[in-house]
């Protein structure tokens, strides 16, 4: 009997951001549907590649291992595939020991509706409509966005690094920011300072991350030699003074990372680089950029910073 899906941390995640699919995308872009499911069938045993979220849910499952009583996490796969066509892919799946066992495939329909119906505090695609549609119904989603695979087997701890507004809290400090200029922004971030920001689409998502870093927090304490397996780090545009509100929304929702880099405007990448993540999430695309090409980069389309209109 499967442990209740209620109480874990839930990631939902497509096959197109698991594996490498790009061979049979193209085959079904240029010769249709049928043409893909005969692809399938022939290439049935053959292992698909890693996909740019594969090194993170490969360490996000490993945390079950390591909290063997609570068994606290969760992957669910939700599939555009048919269940004949993503045989192959539950075949990969037991190739390389990832322990899924719950699906939902749609046959060429969108999943995002059922984010929900798994308890999935967040949703991982490649296909950047199915996540607007799912962020649209107020969903957690972001679209893995291509890059280079590294999967360093010796490598067990888990590093997952968030942008703050816009993914963590809400929108309300960019909008003052897009309305105005740097000055407002302080000024407005100052005035509000001790007044915690609304949630984020990913609010939950850090919530629960920091809970299972509770867990650690507790092994530590019965045995200081014990190492953690999850590192969280913020990697903000924001710099002093506005830094203040981020702390108190920390502090007021009871949660902490382990790094938090107020950068002022910096890029990223200088950061991301030498912290080199298993996965990022930042609701500007121009944020998301790695000069190595081996950052694992997730776009939040959520708010301000994603409403472009035609003038």
């Amino acid at each position: 009997m499967a442990y209740p899906i209620e109480r874990k941390l839930v990631i939902a995640v497509s096959s197109s951001a698991l594996f490498d699919l790009s061979e049979s995308h193209a085959i079904f872009v240029e010769k249709g549907p049928y043409a893909y499911k005969e692809f399938q069938k022939e290439n049935l045993d053959k292992v698909l590649a890693k996909g740019v979220a594969f090194p993170f849910i490969k360490r996000f499952l490993q945390i079950n291992q390591r909290f063997k009583d609570q068994m606290p996490v969760e992957v669910v796969l939700l599939s555009r595939n048919s269940a004949e066509t993503g045989r192959r892919v539950f075949r990969s799946i037991r190739h390389y020991n990832l322990d899924i066992s719950r699906a939902a495939f749609m046959d060429g329909c969108s999943p995002y509706e059922y984010v929900p119906a798994f308890n999935a505090s967040l949703f991982l695609s490649a296909n950047e409509d199915d996540v607007k549609n799912a962020i649209d119904a107020g969903y957690p989603a972001g679209v893995v966005l291509p890059s280079n695979v590294v999967d360093d087997e010796g490598d067990d701890e888990l590093r997952i690094a968030f942008d703050f507004d816009g993914v963590i809290a809400d929108d309300e400090a960019e909008a003052v920011f897009k309305g105005g200029n740097l000055p407002d922004f302080h000024n407005h971030e100052i005035n509000k300072s001790m007044i915690p920001h609304q949630p984020g689409p990913l609010a939950d998502f850090f919530k629960k991350i920091s809970f299972l870093q509770k867990f650690e927090d507790r092994e530590i304490t019965k045995d200081r030699s014990h190492k953690r397996i999850i590192r969280t780090s913020i990697v903000t545009a924001r710099n002093a003074p506005a830094h203040e509100r981020v702390i108190t929304t920390l502090e007021d929702w009871g949660v902490s990372a382990n790094e938090i880099f107020f950068l002022g405007g910096m890029s990223k990448d200088r950061i991301l680089s030498r912290l080199k993540p298993h996965i990022f999430f930042d609701d500007q695309l121009s944020h998301l950029v790695s000069s190595t090409g081996d950052i694992p980069m997730v776009h939040i389309p959520f708010g301000i910073a994603n409403n472009v209109t035609d003038e």
